[in-house]
Order: C-alpha cells, then sequence, then structure tokens
C-alpha cells in the first residue's frame, strides 16, 4: 500500500459516466424526492455545475463529445445511428495514455466497434442491451464482459441473461431486480474497478472511466431502492402549452413511446424505478469512493460525475431522450479534486465537450489544438464570482428526432427551438419558467430575444449540407441526416 503514494504530485482522474441522468436529480441541488447523499458530500468538496449540457442528447452522439472534445458538427454525429466507425484519432484517453498514464474504461462505452479502445489501454465492457450487437449466433463475448462473467456465477447458466426478466430497454415498465443485488450491472462496475485498482500499475497515474449504464432502463433496481420510492404521492410532470405541436407523434400504448400519456400507475412505478436506479448508483459510487480513501489515492485524485443525457420522464407527455428540454438535456456534472474549492456552484453555460481540455489542465497535460472545448479548470479554483464568467455567448444543440431535426440555442435564460419539419417555433425564459410550460415565440415582448436567438441558429447551420438555411433564413421541410458527411 505503500507504493500508492509514490504518484502524489501527479494527479489522478477518475471520470465517473451515467446513462441518462437528468441534470435536476441531485438531492444537494434541491429535487424534492430523489435522494443522493453520496453524491452531495462529493459536490460539497468540489464543484457543481448548474448549467450543464448535453448537446446532443442521446448515447452515441453524447458520448463522441465527450470522448472527442468536439461538437457535433466536428464529429459529424448529429442525431443517433449505431454502426459507425469511430473515427477520431485525438482522444480524451488516448491523451492520457500518451502523457504515461495507465488508462482503464469499465462499463458502458457504445462506439464502433465495440472492442475498439479509443485511446484507452483496456476496457471492460457492459453496454446494456444494445440492439445492434446482440444477434443470435454472435458470441457475447465479443461484445458484454458483464454478460460473460454473469454466466459463471454460482446458480446461473450459459444462458443466463440480464434481459431474463423480460424488460425492454427503453420501457416504462418498472420491477425489481430478481437476482442478488451483488450481481446487478452497476454492483459490477464498481467490483470491476475495485479489483482493477490491485492490478494497476502503482508507479505511474492513472485516468479510469466508470460508466454505469443505469438509471436508463429497463427500471429495475434492487427491491430496496425500488420500493423507497413506490409509495410517494402521484406523480405529476408538468405539461407546457405547447404540447399539441408533438400530438402527431403520440403512441400512448406503446411500453417504449417517445410521446405518450401512461395511466397513474405505470407514471408512479416508472419514477419509483428511475430514481431507485439513481439512488443505487450513488451508494455504489460511495463503496468505490471508500476504497479509493483506504487506497490512500482519494486526496490525488479527481473525481469528476456526469451523465451522457437525460430522461424526460413524462415531462409535457415526452419519454426517453433526444429532445432539446431540460430533462433530456441538462446533466449533472460534478468536480471535485485536489484544488478545487469546496461547495461552489458554477452557473456557467458547459456542455460534455469541455470536459475533454478541463481534465487534461486539471492533470497539467497540454489540450491539443483541434478540439472544441473550453476548459472549467479556472472555474473551479475561482472566487465565486469568477466561478460563474460567462464561458460562451450561447450553446447550440441538435438532434434528429421524430423523422426531423431539432435545433435549439441556450443563452443567458433563454432557449430557442425549432424544428425542421414544420419550422413551428418555441421560445422559454428559464428564470421565469423552469418547466418549460409557457412558449413565448409569439409574445410580442419576447420578439428582440427570438430574433438574436434565431439569428445565432442561423450563424450555426450556414452551410450545412441539409441546406436548413437558404438566402439567410431557416427554411423548414428539408431532408434530415444523423451523419454529416466528412468535409473535404
Amino acid at each position: 500500500m505503500a507504493q500508492a503514494s509514490s504518484t502524489a504530485r501527479t494527479p489522478n482522474v477518475v471520470l465517473i459516466c451515467t446513462d441518462q441522468w437528468r441534470g435536476d436529480c441531485l438531492s444537494i441541488n434541491g429535487h424534492p424526492i430523489v435522494r443522493t447523499p453520496y453524491l452531495d458530500a462529493i459536490a460539497a468538496e468540489g464543484a457543481n455545475f448548474s448549467n450543464a449540457y448535453s448537446s446532443t442528447p442521446t448515447c452515441v452522439p453524447a458520448r463522441m463529445a465527450l470522448m472527442t472534445g468536439l461538437t457535433a458538427r466536428s464529429h459529424r454525429r448529429v442525431g443517433y445511428t449505431d454502426g459507425i466507425d469511430f473515427d477520431h484519432s485525438v482522444t480524451l484517453p488516448g491523451e492520457f495514455t500518451k502523457a504515461g498514464y495507465q488508462t482503464q474504461a469499465i462499463g458502458k462505452m457504445h462506439y464502433y466497434p465495440e472492442r475498439g479502445r479509443i485511446g484507452f489501454n483496456n476496457v471492460i465492457l457492459h453496454d446494456g442491451y444494445l440492439n445492434f450487437a446482440r444477434k443470435r449466433g454472435r458470441e457475447v463475448d465479443w461484445y458484454d464482459d458483464y454478460l460473460v462473467w454473469l454466466r459463471a456465477q454460482a446458480g446461473e447458466s450459459a444462458v443466463s441473461d440480464y434481459f431474463d426478466d423480460g424488460i425492454n430497454c427503453n420501457s416504462v415498465v418498472a420491477r425489481p431486480w430478481s437476482r442478488s443485488e451483488s450481481l446487478h450491472p452497476t454492483n459490477w462496475v464498481v467490483t470491476e474497478a475495485i479489483s482493477w485498482l490491485y492490478r494497476r500499475d502503482p508507479t505511474v497515474p492513472f485516468f479510469l472511466y466508470l460508466s454505469f449504464h443505469r438509471p436508463h432502463p429497463p427500471y429495475n433496481p434492487p427491491a430496496w431502492a425500488f420500493e423507497q420510492y413506490l409509495n410517494l404521492p402521484d406523480h405529476d410532470p408538468p405539461v407546457g402549452d405547447w404540447v399539441a405541436d408533438l400530438e402527431d407523434y403520440r403512441t400512448d400504448h406503446r411500453p417504449d413511446a417517445h410521446v405518450a400519456t401512461y395511466d397513474q400507475q405505470t407514471l408512479n412505478r416508472a419514477r419509483a424505478g428511475y430514481y431507485g436506479n439513481i439512488t443505487h448508483i450513488d451508494h455504489q459510487i460511495a463503496r468505490f469512493m471508500e476504497v479509493l480513501r483506504e487506497f490512500g489515492l482519494k486526496d490525488d485524485t479527481y473525481i469528476v460525475f456526469t451523465s451522457d443525457h437525460g430522461e424526460m420522464l413524462g415531462d409535457h407527455d415526452l419519454w426517453r431522450k433526444g429532445y432539446p428540454y431540460e430533462g433530456s438535456s441538462r446533466v449533472p456534472l460534478l468536480i471535485s479534486g485536489p484544488g478545487i474549492r469546496g461547495g461552489q456552484r458554477v452557473d456557467a453555460l458547459v456542455e460534455l465537450r469541455d470536459l475533454m481540455p478541463t481534465l487534461l489542465d486539471a492533470a497539467h497535460l497540454p489540450v491539443p489544438g483541434s478540439i472544441d472545448g473550453i476548459s472549467l479548470f479556472g472555474l473551479t479554483q475561482a472566487d465565486e464570482e469568477g466561478s460563474n464568467v460567462e464561458l460562451r455567448p450561447y450553446l447550440h444543440g441538435e438532434h434528429v428526432l421524430l423523422g426531423q431535426s431539432i435545433q435549439w440555442v441556450r443563452a443567458g435564460s433563454w432557449k430557442y427551438i425549432w424544428f425542421s419539419k414544420n419550422g413551428n417555433e418555441q421560445l422559454f425564459d428559464l428564470h421565469n419558467d423552469p418547466g418549460e410550460t409557457r412558449n413565448l415565440s409569439e409574445d410580442p415582448d419576447c420578439r428582440t430575444q427570438l430574433l438574436k436567438l434565431r439569428a445565432s441558429l442561423i450563424a450555426e447551420l450556414s452551410g450545412r449540407p441539409e441546406k436548413f438555411v437558404q438566402s439567410g433564413q431557416l427554411v423548414s421541410g428539408q431532408a434530415v441526416v444523423t451523419l454529416l458527411p466528412k468535409e473535404s
């Protein structure tokens, strides 16, 4: 154990990424129901970013931004498509590897090919139920280390599966985990991480990526986590005055709908499953942090907690992700570690692409000039006034969803949304309406804000191959793509 202190002057980095965790689902941020005491403790020791976003809020494009430091226009994934080769040579883990760090990924990667290391020394995989990879006749060894491990456990068979309970990976159906808690994928990630801490090279610093598949469905946390949220007052999500805009996409009788109104029991159980997954992860993060302390590594390690995107969870009758609304696009972001002032709330507008330069900066490593992200490290060390400087005049986000491109711009407390299919516009004042319930796009008093944000979107989309901008104006009805062509 004495060897652990040999890298004390060179910081280690642990990047914890969850899947589909809403930005408001931390009890330290005042959530009325969900409880995350151990993440709250990390926030109390470091910086809590209140305006962190995933600008392309589904798994593949969001994780591209996280690992490359690029905007969607630069990494080219403007929607969700599996089976696209990871084609960027400059990556977050790759820069740490080049600097002599031992780099390890455990859990969900969601890149292609599945065993691609994207700069890590090694990857141990569980992407959840990855439809593209799961084909009968293809051995799971190719793409899922957790499932190989599960089938080797006492009492399991050669065909045991985390899908044995039949809950779809995008479904609102919820039930408790049916196996021992130690066999849950959430526990497995931390078990593997603890085992790796023994096997790592103690003579060099490390970059460890812990990537949980939950709270993404299936909503099947252990029974104790599910039950503590089950008998609460009825779930009453916000419903905006604009919900009729998406009425054509409603499929109320599908358990995996994007737009649906479900019965109250289904709503309550889905909430219990989702929040239960969150609290389960919170407890397992506490398990990892305690072991990190026992190894004598905690004080020399930066801890970062975030998610690839959020979950609508019935807000405005919407489910899943890919939307510009706060439930889908805003994510948690906590950073603690050596020299970071504890208990600070940072209101600057930040995005997943900013984590690559931030972590390299924290480790005193050069930041590649080819990336688009902005280092946040200075904000984590600034005084209260300096931590809330304006990093960017606005943030542009987008995603192909419901057969169209949904574009958005966040600037200050304002959010502007444009739908490419019919040209519908929405405008929200998040300061006075954080639930995005009142569309102000037709309000004459908000005309100046509308025009300003629309102009920012026009600037972002000018020259794009979809030809969303023609003669300086937004043009609806254009064909959309999920992968932009490479620029010549």
